[in-house]
C-alpha cells in the first residue's frame, strides 16, 4: 500500500492505525493477540466509501480517504497487497437492503450478494483455506448489511528451520512463570537482523513461488525485558533511518514453534481509534444505501501459525450494520381500496402478453 492519499501514504494510515490499535489492545489486561491493522483499514476503508458529511469527514481523519477517493483507494490497494507472493485478499459484501449501484461499480474488486449466513461460513472457510472456519459473528436479523474482508497467506521460508533440531527449551511468560515449549533454530544471515531503540528485528525470508511477486516479509521483534506489545511491535515497521546494525557477524536464533489466534472485538475500541459518529444514530451512508445504516459491530477473527517449514495467517474482518436508531423521516402512504369497480389482467412471464383481462363492476360473489 504505498499509493499517496494526501500527503501521506496509505501503508503510513495503517501503520497510524495499527499503532493506536495496539495500544488498545495491550492495554491494561494485556494478553496475547494477533491481529490485522490492514485488515481493518480495508473493512472500514469500503464502508467509508458510502459515508458522507460528518460520518465521511470523521473517517477520513481515521483512514485518510472516505467517499469515492476511499473507493479508488481500496481498489489500488487491494490490487497491491495482491501482488505480494502468497497472500489471498478478499471482500464481500452481503445485504437485505437495496445497496447502491454507483457504490457497487465504484468497488470494481467487491462483491455483492444477498444476505446468506451459510453462504458466509463457506466463503470464509474458502477464502481463509480453512484456516477460520467460520465467521466471527453471529448473523441476526437485525442485521441489514455484513462486510466482511479476508486476508490470508500460506508462505515456505526461504531457508526452513531444520525439524531435527526442534527441541522443548523453558519459555517464560510476563508473569515469569517457565514451561518447555518446542523451539526452533535457526541461523539467518546477520543483515537481515537489526535493533530500533533497544528491540531486536529479525527478518525470516519467504520464498517466492511466483515468478517476479515480491514474498510476504516475516519479521520478528524482541523488546527489551518488560516493554510491551503498544511498544515493541512498531519496531517491525520502523524506517530505515531508525535502524541500528547488529554488532555481529553471525546470528542464531531460537523460535517457538506456535499457533495464536485471537477472536478481537473491535468495536470497543472504536472511540479510541477516531470512529464515533459512524456508530451513532447520527451516522450518515447515504452513500452505500437508501437505508438508514450505522455499524453496531466489528469483530476480527485471526490467527497466524509459524512452523520449520514456513508460516500461515488469516484474518477476517466483519463489519455489521443494522437500521440506525435514528427516527426515520417521515413516509408517505398510499391506500388502495378495492371497493368499487375495478379491472384484473393476467399477462405472461414477460409482462407483455395479456392472458386474462377482467373487469369487476358489481359486488363479487365468494365462490
Amino acid at each position: 500500500m504505498t499509493r499517496a492519499t494526501g500527503s501521506t501514504t496509505r501503508a503510513e494510515v495503517v501503520q497510524r492505525l495499527g499503532e493506536r490499535w495496539l495500544r488498545e489492545l495491550a492495554g491494561p489486561a494485556g494478553g496475547s493477540f494477533v491481529c490485522s491493522p490492514a485488515g481493518l483499514w480495508l473493512a472500514l476503508a469500503v464502508v467509508a466509501a458510502g459515508a458522507r458529511g460528518e460520518t465521511a469527514e470523521e473517517l477520513r481523519a481515521v483512514l485518510g480517504v472516505a467517499e469515492r477517493q476511499a473507493a479508488d483507494a481500496v481498489t489500488a490497494g487491494v490490487r497491491e497487497l495482491a501482488a505480494t507472493d502468497a497472500l489471498g485478499v478478499a471482500t464481500r459484501v452481503w445485504s437485505r437492503v437495496p445497496v447502491h449501484r454507483e457504490y457497487r461499480e465504484a468497488l470494481a474488486d467487491i462483491g455483492f450478494g444477498p444476505m446468506d449466513a451459510a453462504g458466509v461460513d463457506a466463503w470464509v472457510r474458502e477464502a481463509t483455506g480453512g484456516l477460520i472456519e467460520r465467521l466471527p459473528l453471529q448473523i441476526s436479523d437485525e442485521m441489514l448489511l455484513v462486510l466482511v474482508n479476508v486476508l490470508a497467506l500460506k508462505a515456505r521460508w526461504e531457508v526452513p528451520f531444520e525439524r531435527a533440531d526442534t527441541r522443548d527449551l523453558p519459555f517464560t511468560d510476563a508473569a515469569g512463570v517457565s514451561r518447555p515449549v518446542p523451539t526452533m533454530h535457526g541461523r539467518p544471515a546477520p543483515w537481515d537482523a537489526w535493533t530500533v531503540r533497544g528491540t531486536h528485528v529479525v527478518e525470516l525470508r519467504c520464498r517466492a513461488e511466483r515468478p517476479g511477486a515480491a514474498p510476504a516479509r516475516v519479521r520478528l521483534v524482541l523488546g527489551e525485558p518488560g516493554a510491551g506489545a503498544a511498544d515493541v511491535l512498531p519496531a517491525a515497521w520502523a524506517p530505515a533511518e531508525a535502524r541500528a546494525s547488529l554488532e555481529a557477524d553471525a546470528l542464531s536464533i531460537a523460535v517457538p514453534r506456535f499457533t495464536l489466534r485471537t477472536n478481537v472485538q473491535v468495536t470497543r475500541h472504536l472511540p479510541a481509534l477516531g470512529v464515533r459518529i459512524a456508530t451513532g444514530a447520527d451516522a450518515d451512508f447515504s452513500g452505500l444505501s437508501p437505508e438508514r445504516l450505522r455499524i453496531s459491530q466489528v469483530v476480527q477473527e485471526a490467527v497466524v501459525k509459524v512452523a520449520e517449514e514456513g508460516v500461515q495467517a488469516a484474518a477476517v474482518t466483519v463489519l455489521a450494520a443494522p437500521g440506525s436508531a435514528a427516527p426515520a423521516p417521515p413516509r408517505r402512504f398510499l391506500h388502495l381500496a378495492f371497493d368499487r369497480p375495478f379491472g384484473i389482467v393476467v399477462l405472461d412471464g414477460s409482462g407483455e402478453v395479456p392472458l386474462f383481462t377482467g373487469w369487476q363492476e358489481d359486488a363479487p360473489v365468494a365462490g
